[in-house]
């Protein structure tokens, strides 16, 4: 390109405590380190506007009508009463491309002025909406016959998903975490669509931040503990190894959510530590033994990276995006039936000299994953989706002026 390009970026998740936020965060700071100009618009606590080196903030808060989505997480019906102010900021600043993320309040104002200033715009996928929905009704249902709840949940997930492809089918270009993804988004929005991995500070996560030297096997997960992650399984696995004779492990359980008195009550070793970060949850991390990961529902799974990054082998299901992310039995497992978690974990705690070699090709595959070489990506997918819209606006062009000549 000419110039390098200024990007209006409208991250549906920012400030909150989830992967997707957290990629999004790490795309800003990308930008800022190389000096690359874009405007964040994003929902926060207080209304405010700053520039941090290269870029531009711009802070709108909810109001009170809005709903929670997650733990942190809301929709705001009236978010669109920020849309004059959005505009303005947005014919100050120029961008060339708009990006927006999930389906929520704030990508929909920015999606609705891409479409009105008539700017190229592009789209990422962090986040399986239709399945978490479909998981979260599943267990508000439970209470009802099996049949009838499945025909229900299977009716939400189909319809969420059809609005997701809908609303992706807007942007000129989409980004997604896996190629299972990509399939769907390019088979049902005849879009293009190119790979938006993810990376993993490998300093951050590291084997050396382990600070237990008690000889207990743990058993980790970090992650919200919701129903969409499947966290109950942790229950069975348990019950599986004491069936086994299995006694000196503790299951090391980093996260908040709905679940989390189920698992109190039910797990008999278990320490909870809540939302961490910074160096408290590279210690935990790297303090895990194995990693046991059982959503279905994750569109990659960061916190496998992150496990690997600190030496941890992960086993997770053969449904969603961490499947991608391991390399069945060198970094960790695949499985496809719920009993494969403990007895795979079983062999690991009988074969140490195992876990050491998984620790060590986890551990390698990670350091391989560099942000700054997936952000670099998404930047050329910025130039990408401009070139697609200059080259729809040359064929209309072209078209009209040779319709013009028939004339």
């Amino acid at each position: 390109m000419s110039k390098p390009l200024r990007i209006a970026f409208f991250p549906d998740s920012y400030l909150e405590v989830n992967g997707a936020a957290m990629t999004c965060r790490r795309l800003v700071d990308y930008a800022r380190r190389n000096d690359r100009a874009m405007l964040v618009v994003h929902a926060g606590p207080v209304a405010r506007n700053w520039t941090e080196g290269s870029v531009e903030f711009l802070a709108l808060k909810r109001s009170p009508v809005s709903f929670r989505l997650d733990e942190e997480l809301a929709y705001d019906p009236l978010f669109q009463r920020h849309t004059n102010t959005i505009l303005r900021k947005i014919l100050e600043f120029r961008p060339d491309v708009i990006h927006i993320t999930g389906m929520n309040d704030v990508g929909i104002v920015g999606a609705y002025l891409a479409w009105k200033l008539q700017i190229p715009l592009i789209g990422s996928w962090h986040t399986n909406v239709h399945e978490f929905a479909a998981e979260r009704l599943r267990k508000l249902l439970r209470f009802l016959p099996a049949k009838f709840v499945r025909g229900i949940t299977g009716l939400a997930e189909r319809k969420i998903l059809d609005g997701a492809v809908l609303y992706y089918k807007m942007p000129k270009l989409v980004l997604a975490p896996n190629q299972e993804l990509i399939d769907l988004i390019v088979k049902g929005t005849n879009r293009t669509a190119r790979l938006m991995e993810r990376g993993v500070d490998i300093e951050k996560f590291s084997p050396g931040k382990r600070t237990v030297k008690d000889g207990k096997f743990r058993i980790g997960f970090v992650g919200r503990l919701r129903p969409e992650k499947n966290v109950r399984l942790l229950i069975d696995i348990e019950k599986e190894l004491i069936a086994a004779g299995k006694k000196d492990y503790i299951f090391l359980i980093v996260g908040e959510g709905s679940e989390r008195p189920e698992l109190e009550r039910s797990l008999k070793s278990a320490e909870f530590t809540g939302f961490i970060d910074g160096e408290e949850l590279s210690a935990a991390y790297a303090n895990m033994d194995v990693f046991l990961f059982p959503s279905e529902t994750d569109a990659y799974g960061n916190v496998i990276q992150e496990a690997a990054a600190s030496g941890v082998p992960s086993i997770v299901s053969d449904k969603g995006g961490p499947k991608y992310l391991v390399e069945h039995g060198v970094t960790g497992y695949v499985v496809s039936d719920q009993k494969d978690y403990s007895a795979i974990t079983v062999e690991l705690m009988n074969d140490r000299e195992k876990r050491r070699s998984m620790s060590e090709a986890a551990r390698e595959r990670a350091a391989a994953q560099s942000w700054d070489a997936v952000f670099a990506g998404v930047f050329s997918a910025y130039e990408e989706t401009l070139q697609l819209s200059n080259k729809k606006k040359k064929a209309g062009t072209t078209s009209n002026a040779a319709a013009e000549d028939e004339g």
